[in-house]
């Protein structure tokens, strides 16, 4: 098989200059991307779902690992290239043109399927917290290999007490499992963003049993909301919620960032008993 086209040659044979709107910033390091494929493990025959494809460059990396590829781009520029793509790995690459976050997932990857993806800055956080959510549990996917901002990576893994330590680690730490899988430097993008970047790998796990998802996300949004207050004033509004804190011995004195991920369990677990 003979070399791939650069990938700066295709972006500029379609001119497709990255677009701000869309938050776009493309990686052309075929090495790079090839490390990113590879982070939830064997891709020979198991299916992916790419969100933000642009000119194709990590869709390759995963189709040369073996892949199949439903990939969804919204920018009409990008589907002339991921056609190329589709016409050279004939059957392992379906693309379909329009907004992700109007997708059904679920019926156009199917169940068991891998999600990784270098996601538009602008839309990022939205996918990631509809793929944690939801009360079907365990979800339809098999893991999340998702490229962000560093610092929104250092929210989702983040341990209690610390700066970065949220709602988002709560949402990702209570029934799946995060890791900060590589370290992106700005300068492997086209343009170049102005943060760093890194790339997380999330796989679910079993949820806790007598816990809805909803309460959960309202017990976080409730605590974090006025996170430099204590639980007392800032869960007062939450029906129940002061008491689930006595009956499960946690100070309400306290604030919201020195609560564990099991700690929000045991709250919520209580609340939806009630």
């Amino acid at each position: 098989m003979s070399e791939p086209e650069p990938l700066r040659a295709v972006i500029a044979r379609h001119d497709l200059a990255a677009s701000k709107a869309l938050g776009q910033n493309f990686i052309l390091d075929r090495q790079l991307l090839a490390r990113i494929a590879a982070v939830p493990g064997d891709l020979a025959g198991r299916t992916v779902y790419e969100v933000g494809p642009g000119p194709g460059g990590l869709t390759r990396a995963l189709l040369d690992a073996g892949a199949r590829v439903v990939a969804v781009e919204r920018d009409r520029r990008c589907i002339a290239p991921l056609a190329e793509l589709e016409a050279e790995f004939t059957g392992r690459l379906k693309v379909i043109e329009g907004d992700a976050l109007e997708v059904d997932e679920r019926s156009v990857a199917g169940e068991g399927a891998h999600v990784v993806a270098n996601l538009p800055y602008n839309v990022g956080t939205a996918l990631l917290l509809r793929w944690l959510g939801g009360e079907a549990w365990p979800p339809w996917w098999a893991s999340l290999t998702l490229m962000f901002q560093r610092e929104v990576v250092e929210r989702i893994v983040a341990a209690p007490g610390s700066d970065h330590y949220g709602r988002l680690a709560v949402a990702a730490g209570w029934r799946s499992r995060a890791r900060i899988a590589m370290l992106v430097h700005r300068s492997a993008f086209v343009p170049p963003p102005k943060v760093m970047s890194a790339v997380v790998h999330i796989v679910p796990e079993d949820a806790p049993d007598g816990v809805r998802h909803a309460t959960i996300e309202r017990l976080t949004a409730a605590a974090f909301g006025q996170r430099r207050k204590m639980l007392r004033q800032s869960l007062k509004e939450l029906p129940g919620a002061l008491d689930a804190l006595t009956v499960e011995g946690i100070d309400p004195a306290r604030r919201a960032e020195t609560l564990g991920v099991a700690d929000y369990v045991r709250v919520a677990r209580r609340l939806d008993a009630t």
